[in-house]
């Protein structure tokens, strides 16, 4: 009997790693199988270091736990969350791939309108290769895609677009709320599915969600640092909404775009609300002062790679946001920590990176 064809080389199958931070077994790829078998995983284990995750068989990955972080870092390591899944962020800096997907262990496969099965990586992978449109908002949304273009009246200047950064996907079944809403609509779901993507437009933040989502290491990594959360900390469920106001604000001023819409995951499992609102309850009151920061905030000139801007909104964290609470200084001095670990894992400074910013951002 003849083997069977090979099967075809997804797109950037050497140049992707799919992230997964996790506690438990990791039967969820079964269900993914088709679309990630080929992809090389680093999956970052919360929780007791000694328990054994499973990993289905077939699978490329590396797995970090604890002691693997305490071990890598340092003393550095305490700039990772713990029993919180903003350890995620571990995973992209010690991923050496252009290109990150990261995805929670309780998403699954969703289905289109039509009942076929969404391959969420390969949308993600066609909104970073394709520009983005940061500086001028097309009606028709994704000028880029098939069926679509620029609307009369789109500056002609404008219309080679910007290097995406970020791939923001959405969820169907259960959505992304808050506690509040949670306990005040705990049975509603998301059922609608909307074909579109859109670019965020410069100068508009927006409530990143971390669990289906994807980016380019090289353009933006070092400000994807998914914050202090977690275990002897006071707030929670705010990691990837810190990153994302960080990585709006620092894409605004190197002028790369960041997309939001398709591609949709099926969010499988609804977290407790009032688990929930003990870890956003400080959140909820703070966010009121922590937006309106990073509305105002601006970077220098002199800020020309993604180090220096993070860097440089750090000491903006800690000079007006320290009055809020002390734990804002805290998080600031965990972002200065964050950029000297990933510079010395990635063996580059931020001039290294300021030139490949220069030189390769429309790569």
């Amino acid at each position: 009997m003849a083997d069977p064809s090979p099967k075809p080389v997804p797109l950037l199958k050497d140049e992707l790693d799919i992230v997964i931070p996790t506690i438990r077994n990791l039967d969820f790829l079964e269900m993914w199988r088709p679309f990630f078998e080929q992809y090389h995983l680093i999956i970052v284990q919360d929780g007791d270091p000694n328990k054994i995750i499973k990993v289905p068989e077939g699978f490329d990955y590396e797995l970090y736990n604890r002691n693997d972080i305490n071990r890598i870092l340092g003393p550095k390591a305490n700039c990772i969350s713990f029993k919180d899944s903003a350890c995620r962020c571990f995973g992209y800096m010690v991923s050496k791939k252009k290109y990150i997907y990261t995805i929670d262990d309780d998403c699954f496969v969703a289905k289109d309108p039509s009942g076929k099965d969404i391959n969420a990586l390969e949308q993600h992978i066609k909104n970073l290769l394709s520009p983005a449109t940061p500086f001028f908002f097309n009606t028709l949304y994704d000028p880029y895609r098939e069926g679509a273009d620029f609307v009369r009246g789109y500056p002609f200047s404008l219309r080679e677009g910007a290097p995406t950064a970020v791939s923001h996907g959405l969820w169907l079944n259960i959505p992304d709320y808050d506690a509040p809403t949670q306990l005040v609509k705990p049975r509603e779901r998301n059922t609608r599915y909307v074909d579109a993507v859109l670019t965020i437009p410069k100068g508009t933040l927006f409530p990143m969600c971390g669990m289906n989502l994807a980016f380019d290491r090289e353009l933006i990594g070092p400000a994807m640092y998914f914050g202090l959360m977690g275990d002897g900390q006071p707030i929670g469920r705010y990691d990837d909404m810190w990153a994302g106001w960080c990585v709006k604000v620092i894409c605004d001023h190197l002028g790369l775009g960041v997309k939001t819409g398709l591609p949709y995951i099926w969010h499988s499992k609804a977290s407790n609300p009032f688990v929930n609102l003990k870890k956003e309850y400080k959140g909820i009151f703070w966010q009121e002062e922590i937006i309106p920061f990073f509305q105002s905030a601006t970077l220098p000139k002199d800020c020309t790679s993604v180090q220096k801007c993070y860097i440089e909104l750090s000491k903006q964290v800690k000079e007006k946001l320290g009055a809020v609470d002390p734990y804002f200084n805290k998080l600031a001095d965990a972002m200065v920590t964050w950029i000297e670990a990933w510079d010395e894992l990635n063996n580059n400074t931020s001039e290294q990176t300021s030139s490949k910013q220069a030189n390769g951002a429309a790569k």
